[in-house]
């Protein structure tokens, strides 16, 4: 099968707020995305609200009913979050650290702190009991220990942080200590009949030494393309990445 690209929009919304204007259309970026070949939309509704808004939450999760294709709500476990989650109730949730001086995701859940475990549970539980159906991914570094901790929890997927391995592959730097995580990593969850995903920096250049090592069932990347969307238009940078992606079948052994 071929492993599933979801496309993040929220620099889409950072556009647009920085004008406060009404445009660009986070509804046209979906629908465009989605037309186009992406698997899902991954939007991320954080506490500040410096790019995606309430309102975009469901405008967006309509555009992904009309293609019948999942929307992926990336959040922090911030009660008022959760209640607009629950009240959406997305395909799946993504749930992932947040700080509100970070100029983005800076790294996994932190799971081995016994509070943020705690937390962290607490909210996969009420999320299941309030949401009927909706699957749940934890954005968490490839550390054996963390995930270990995070298949006690009630959740389908982890999402491996990519960041650290894709600063790397920009710099022309060694990466195979990633590959060899990233691999340990996809055995254990395959084992615990985790989903494995991966995010975070990813770029069409350092996506490929992923896709050539059979490493994940899904891929969601942004800031990428929504830079690249500047010089080759939103639409030609989705179809090159379902066309290169489609060209490594994804399967569940190595």
């Amino acid at each position: 099968m071929k492993a599933r690209l979801g496309v993040n929009i929220d620099h889409v919304a950072t556009l647009r707020q920085a004008r406060g204007e009404n445009y660009p259309s986070i509804v046209d970026a979906a629908s465009t995305v989605l037309r186009d070949g992406a698997d899902q939309i991954t939007i991320h509704l954080r506490e500040d609200r410096r790019h995606i808004q309430d309102t975009d939450v469901e405008a967006v999760h309509l555009v992904t009913k009309k293609f019948g294709k999942p929307l992926n709500l990336e959040m922090g476990c911030n009660d008022e979050i959760v209640e607009i989650a629950v009240a959406t109730a997305p395909s799946w949730i993504c749930l992932v650290p947040e700080k509100r001086e970070e100029k983005t995701t800076e790294g996994g859940l932190d799971l081995k702190t016994k509070s943020n475990y705690d937390k962290v549970l607490s909210t996969c539980k009420y999320l299941k009991s309030k949401i009927e159906g909706v699957k749940i991914s934890l954005f968490l570094e490839a550390d054996l220990e963390t995930l270990t901790l995070a298949s006690e929890m009630p959740i389908d997927a982890v999402e491996i942080h990519t960041g650290d391995y894709a600063r790397a592959h920009l710099n022309d730097e060694d990466y195979e200590k990633f590959l060899a995580q990233y691999k340990d990593a996809k055995i254990f969850l395959v084992s615990k009949k985790i989903g494995c995903h991966a995010g975070h920096g990813l770029t069409s250049q350092s996506l490929l030494p992923l896709l050539e090592n059979n490493l994940f069932e899904e891929y969601n990347i942004g800031h990428w393309i929504i830079c690249q969307a500047v010089f080759d238009g939103l639409s030609k940078v989705v179809k090159d990445m379902v066309t290169s992606m489609s060209e490594y079948p994804y399967t569940l052994k190595d």
